[in-house]
């Protein structure tokens, strides 16, 4: 892509980031219509067709979006309403059960980069689990198991 094309392309995604925000606070799985918002198909995408797909910005059909799913990998037998595995089945299996994690869109080929950082950086919370601190005699039977474990393998050795 050239400097200039790519500086606009950005200038667009930017702007339209307050829409790509309201996309993915709908209760819907948001691939397809992040997807339909993305520059399409690009050059480098290594897709061999007898066409010009630059620029299409139809499902692929790799169902990337459907096996990463994290409602159709808890409920599998959803998939049996439908053999296809685009974006549009995705969001009819599913519905309004999405639990907005946003996996179809960070593995969807076709939604750009700068949607997925922007998803990333925004809307995904990382979960750090609350430890409990450790406390002073947690230290001391550690290392009251570490030495009667090594007085053993010690006494092993001399034998």
């Amino acid at each position: 892509m050239a400097p200039a094309k790519a500086e606009n392309t950005k200038r667009l995604i930017k702007g339209a980031l307050g829409m790509v925000d309201e996309v993915l606070e709908t209760k819907l799985p948001p691939v397809g219509r992040l997807r339909l918002m993305s520059n399409g198909m690009e050059p480098y995408y290594a897709l061999q067709t007898n066409t010009n797909l630059e620029g299409d910005k139809s499902c692929l059909a790799c169902g990337n979006c459907v096996d990463s799913c994290a409602v159709l990998r808890r409920e599998p037998e959803r998939l049996e309403e439908t053999e296809q595995r685009t974006s549009y089945a995705l969001e009819s299996v599913v519905g309004e059960d999405c639990e907005q994690c946003y996996s179809c869109a960070l593995s969807c080929p076709m939604v750009n980069k700068e949607y997925k950082e922007h998803i990333a950086d925004n809307k995904i919370q990382e979960l750090v689990p609350d430890v409990k601190p450790l406390s002073l005699f947690d230290n001391y039977y550690a290392l009251l198991v570490t030495l009667i474990f090594g007085a053993i393998f010690g006494i092993f050795l001399a034998m």
